[in-house]
């Protein structure tokens, strides 16, 4: 197949495209490169089937003339990281909105199958877990920037279901969760990468808050695999997925582990949240996905540990 990737040369997007390659599709990536890196796509770059544009999906152009002749959209591309959507709050709103927009009226327009990456930041503060995909949101207020990177992902699944139901788009939406692995920068405020970093360095591991928040971290071959399989799985069409994994641990208890796996003489250090982002700045204590219906679809099953997801990242900053 011809297969665009929006956000290719992404953390995620890279991954997918050499996936996809590997599988002998032809693939078409496009990213302006906010977040992404061409080092990510290094090991494809001289493949035949492989192309890449930088470049943005707001250009409506650029964008007609990539999605000729595709079969399937993965559409990754957006803001990333609590940390660059506080600090760009606009561009963040106009990437997730109008970006989607674009890729799913061009689309429709040459009838390509669409998987829109959606997030788990889509529950909100809701503390009713594990999250479920047709749970209530609970959001904060608009002053907030955070649920303002919510609220642009939730109408991104909102547009997509309006294109499913009125113009039979075929369309699949993916929640993330926390999704780590080689390749990730912690420029962005992504938690793991950054301990390890700090860790390999000897350098302090900032928690922030009181550390006692929990998350659930998925290897990113896992969530790749599933996206794959929900792309080419008929009847996940229309339907909204929780993809990740529900091994928790708390951030405290993250740092201590990231520092033993790598032998490290950090300090552990507490930092808080306003002084890490903004003023009145929420989180929420605990994030974990239901994958029961995912299972159900599509038999997903997480490989990876959190230890061997930490024991190949540790050996990808090492090199």
């Amino acid at each position: 197949m011809k297969i665009l990737i929006t956000g290719g040369a992404g953390f995620i997007g890279s991954h997918l495209a050499e996936r996809l390659v590997e599988e002998g599709n032809q693939v078409v990536v496009v990213d302006n490169l906010s977040t992404g890196r061409l080092e990510n796509i290094e090991s494809i770059k001289a493949n035949g089937n492989f192309h890449y544009t930088i470049g943005s999906i707001l250009n409506r152009e650029l964008m007609e003339k990539l999605m000729e002749g595709v079969d399937q959209v993965y559409h990754l591309a957006a803001a990333v990281g609590v940390k660059y959507i506080i600090e760009n709050p606009l561009l963040s709103l106009r990437t997730n909105i109008l970006g989607t927009e674009n890729v799913l009226e061009l689309a429709n327009k040459y009838k390509a199958k669409v998987l829109i990456t959606s997030t788990s930041e889509i529950y909100g503060k809701s503390d009713k877990v594990p999250f479920h995909e047709d749970d209530d949101r609970l959001l904060g207020p608009t002053r907030i920037s955070r649920w303002g990177y919510s609220c642009s992902k939730a109408i991104d699944e909102f547009m997509a279901l309006a294109y499913f139901r009125e113009k039979r788009l075929p369309v699949v939406i993916v929640r993330c969760f926390n999704t780590v692995g080689p390749r990730q920068t912690g420029q962005y405020g992504m938690v793991l990468p950054k301990f390890i970093k700090a860790a390999l360095l000897d350098q302090p591991i900032v928690v922030y808050g009181t550390g006692k928040q929990t998350r659930c971290f998925a290897d990113v071959s896992d969530v790749v695999g599933a996206f794959i399989k929900l792309m080419n799985t008929p009847k996940c069409v229309g339907e909204i997925f929780n993809v990740g994994t529900t091994e928790s641990i708390s951030i405290e208890d993250l740092a201590k582990k990231v520092k033993e796996m790598c032998d490290s003489k950090s300090r552990i250090e507490y930092m808080s949240y306003e002084e890490a982002f903004e003023e009145g700045f929420e989180d929420m204590m605990n994030r974990m996905p239901c994958l029961d219906k995912v299972k159900e679809y599509i038999g997903y099953e997480p490989k990876y540990s959190l230890d061997d997801i930490i024991r190949r990242m540790i050996e990808y900053y090492e090199k």
